[in-house]
């Protein structure tokens, strides 16, 4: 039988680096939970976004035009489809067709997307314009991130105070990749 000394030493040498680990970090330094905003309509929310920027990932490379349509289902999901063109405008169109759904009914803010069963990740809605015009999505921890509008461009006054509100969350705005898009119109 472990005695209480024992105890102790498994909580500090095994317990505690497990739960330290799952803790978000930058630079080593912890950070603080990543807040999202207070409310969405998700019927104001669904419809088309075009990517203004994003951290780049191996499922986004390459991708210009970046676009994402979303659209409320009958059982409550949301049906979500991500298109983009392979390298150029010209390129051939990359889509992929996913799910999403609300795990936080409070806010609405919080959800889990899948584009593969049974692999889903976090969207969080991290900031959020007051006519729905422009929408940030980001993970807890911090390895995603996408700036986005309803419009192919965003006003740089605008864009820049999303990037100080986003450094105020721990994001390093450095990683951020402009998304090329096409002028409504049809030029890049």
């Amino acid at each position: 039988m472990p005695t209480a000394m024992g105890k102790s030493l498994f909580y500090v040498f095994i317990l505690l680096p497990l739960i330290l680990s799952g803790c978000a970090t930058k630079d080593g330094i912890n950070m603080k939970p990543l807040e999202t905003v207070n409310s969405v309509n998700l019927e104001r929310y669904v419809g088309q976004w075009y990517e203004i920027a994003r951290y780049e990932h191996r499922f986004q490379k390459g991708c210009v035009g970046s676009k994402a349509t979303y659209s409320l289902r009958d059982d409550g999901k949301i049906t979500v489809v991500n298109e983009c063109f392979d390298e150029s405008f010209s390129g051939k169109l990359r889509s992929a067709k996913g799910k999403a759904w609300v795990v936080d009914n409070q806010s609405n803010a919080k959800l889990k997307v899948s584009f593969f069963w049974p692999f889903a990740g976090d969207y969080w809605i991290i900031d959020l314009g007051a006519n729905y015009e422009y929408a940030v999505v980001g993970h807890p921890k911090r390895k995603y991130l996408w700036v986005l509008s309803r419009t192919p461009e965003m006003d740089e006054n605008l864009y820049n105070e999303i990037l100080a509100r986003l450094e105020k969350q721990d994001y390093d705005t450095s990683k951020l990749l402009k998304s090329p898009q096409q002028a409504e119109g049809g030029k890049p």
